[in-house]
């Protein structure tokens, strides 16, 4: 670890091999983990908590703080799980007095340019893409990929397994297991193949799939749905996942997909 080119706080506690290259900035109040590489140019202020073999890259600024009004000064922090990798001039802020931390989970790939904002809660194996961009205290669930240049909206959720299309507005909840693409974002489909890579079976994508013809394809609202789902539907970890989701959104779930034709 010794980096004569590197800054490194006399106060933080950082791992016997972790490897620091030049012109890295390590403040007080920070942990990073066993096995973890820190690029050159990376800044880590205040408040960092970064886990075991973790790969940050150059330009990469973890830890400042939130880009938000009410935010005055308390203690706060980031926290970043195992394996995760964190490409080139990625920004992380930390949490405000609302949340306390901003959390990014284990074996994410946070790629060149995204940024997270205060009070966000990433789950694990999520992957957000170039330029990707989340506004404050958004929460995305467990193997969510969310494409390059997305913007989501403050306090949006995120549910797990989605595919979010490149350049999406996300403003409205996505819940899981689904497709989401077009402008306004949409519906558009069952993540089956995603789905397929991390074990679910046929019988299971297809349940799912039943479940989202019944909200979005049927022409009934949302809680006539649910209602329809939670009476005729067999009980499945999966349908309790998106009823629960669904139960929760106080923003609402995203809509269906509507073709729009032109008056004469």
């Amino acid at each position: 670890m010794n980096q004569p080119l590197a800054y490194v706080h006399p106060q933080s506690k950082i791992a016997s091999n972790v490897v620091i290259e030049p012109f890295v900035n390590i403040e007080k109040n920070v942990t990073i983990g066993a096995g973890t590489w820190i690029g050159s140019n990376v800044s880590i202020m205040e408040g960092a908590r970064i886990g075991k073999n973790c790969r940050i890259f150059p330009g990469a600024v973890i830890s400042a703080i939130p880009q938000d009004l009410k935010y005055e000064g308390e203690e706060t922090t980031v926290r970043i799980g195992d394996n995760t990798t964190i490409r080139e001039f990625v920004t992380i802020n930390r949490g405000t007095k609302a949340n306390i931390e901003t959390v990014v989970g284990n074996n994410c790939l946070i790629m060149a340019y995204a940024h997270i904002a205060h009070d966000c809660i990433i789950g694990d194996h999520v992957i957000l893409a170039n330029c990707a961009t989340l506004a404050g205290h958004i929460e995305i669930d467990d193997w969510a990929i969310v494409n390059g240049l997305v913007a989501v909206q403050q306090f949006v959720k995120i549910g797990s397994h989605t595919y979010i299309s490149g350049g999406a507005l996300v403003r409205k909840d996505v819940p899981p297991f689904v497709k989401a693409a077009r402008e306004p974002l949409s519906y558009v489909g069952v993540n089956s193949i995603g789905l397929r890579r991390r074990g679910f079976s046929n019988e299971q994508i297809n349940a799912i799939q039943d479940i989202y013809r019944m909200i979005y394809l049927k022409g009934l609202n949302v809680s006539q749905s649910v209602s329809i789902i939670e009476a005729d539907f067999p009980v499945t970890p999966e349908r309790d996942e998106i009823l629960s989701f669904v139960n929760r959104s106080s923003r609402g779930i995203m809509k269906g997909y509507q073709r729009y034709q032109k008056s004469e």
